[in-house]
């Protein structure tokens, strides 16, 4: 009998295992709510491209220039939810599939011809939705004790809110007649 004890085998690390003091259940459930949010940005940035690209009527270029502000403001967050994700062990979207399967907050429009002002409501009751999904988000990161993904998610909501706030006073004054 050998006293030498021997070596016990280590389980690999996965390729994308990235290091976080997060619990693996935190890791998990932080990165499918970010996924999910993710996945409804990627919604709302082409439903509001869609928006831009077909708005007609006498108000097209006030109308145009907002709906490619907020597509661009909405895409600008999509990389830093995503490297969230990453920096804390996850993995997230890969396809326009994943983000079919995920999104949830936000329903396309395929309409062929949508007035103005419906595009308006459209779009800030979509931002309403996106900024309740973040205020659970924010909850459930406070949940797990990660700061730095509530820091980021209070960004988010305060965009959210300001392109809702924009969407409402447009809406305001927008009306159906003269598309």
């Amino acid at each position: 009998m050998s006293k030498v004890t021997k070596l016990k085998p280590r389980k690999a690390k996965a390729a994308l295992d990235t290091p976080t003091d997060l619990e693996p259940a935190a890791v998990q459930a932080i990165s499918d709510a970010l996924n999910g949010l993710l996945a409804d940005s990627y919604a709302l940035y082409l439903k509001t491209k869609n928006f831009h690209w077909h708005v007609s009527g006498p108000h097209f270029r006030d109308y145009h220039l907002l709906f490619d502000d907020q597509a661009a403001d909405i895409l600008g967050a999509t990389d830093d939810m995503a490297e969230r994700v990453r920096k804390i062990g996850g993995t997230t979207l890969r396809s326009i599939g994943q983000i079919a399967k995920l999104q949830s907050v936000i329903e396309d429009n395929d309409a062929d011809f949508v007035p103005p002002a419906d595009m308006l409501r459209e779009l800030m009751n979509d931002n309403k939705k996106v900024a309740e999904a973040l205020r659970n988000a924010h909850d459930l990161a406070d949940e797990h004790e990660d700061a730095a993904t509530a820091s980021l998610i209070e960004i988010w909501l305060d965009q959210a809110e300001k392109r809702t706030w924009f969407l409402f006073e447009a809406a305001r004054g927008a009306s159906n007649d003269g598309h």
